[in-house]
């Protein structure tokens, strides 16, 4: 063989041992860290679209527990090879109490239980719709749709467990003029 033909070898199996690096890597952070996400539906207007373009972090939740205001993708408990994009209201051993277009909160901190403020990200004419009481067992949580009149959420399906989480909305990508990323709401209860 001659040098020339060596040196092309070299490159090429150089440039192969990249290719599969960066494959490695980009599966790697695909199925095991960060995952998009396309919203689908109106159930979470006005805060987000349809055809919206999110990254999911799935990697959060394995180093702290998901927090009430958490933007969450989860299995939809009517059909787990569907996802639902959701809001986290409720936390595991609370009890949630939606009613005269309100919700509320019962917890040790609140045992007479507390409204939660959610004018940071609902209009202040928002009204929840429905009448649920539930009380959370240690692995479940509450969720709701920022469009409280037509999301398919808690109200009707009940809570879901902790295992049906798959991560938290962390980015939002697409479109262009929207791009922003989110962090964790602080209600004061």
């Amino acid at each position: 063989m001659t040098p020339e033909n060596q040196r092309r070898l070299i490159a090429v199996r150089e440039f192969l041992k990249v290719i599969v690096m960066a494959a490695i890597i980009i599966v790697g952070v695909r199925y095991f860290l960060f995952k998009p996400f396309v919203v689908r539906g109106a159930s979470m207007e006005p805060n987000f679209f349809e055809k919206e373009y999110l990254i999911i972090d799935e990697i959060s939740y394995r180093l702290r527990q998901p927090a009430r205001g958490d933007i969450v993708v989860f299995r939809a408990p009517t059909a787990p090879q569907e996802y639902f994009l959701k809001r986290i209201i409720g936390l595991p051993g609370e009890r949630v109490k939606v009613g005269n277009g309100k919700v509320f909160i019962y917890n040790k901190e609140n045992p007479q239980g507390k409204q939660l403020d959610e004018t940071v990200y609902l209009p202040a004419e928002t009204d929840t719709q429905g009448d649920v009481d539930l009380q959370l067992n240690d692995d479940q949580y509450f969720v709701l749709g920022d469009h409280r009149s037509v999301s398919f959420d808690s109200r009707r399906f009940g809570a879901i467990h902790r295992s049906d989480l798959v991560g938290r909305a962390w980015v939002r990508g697409l479109p262009l003029n929207r791009i922003s990323r989110f962090t964790t709401l602080q209600y004061g209860l």
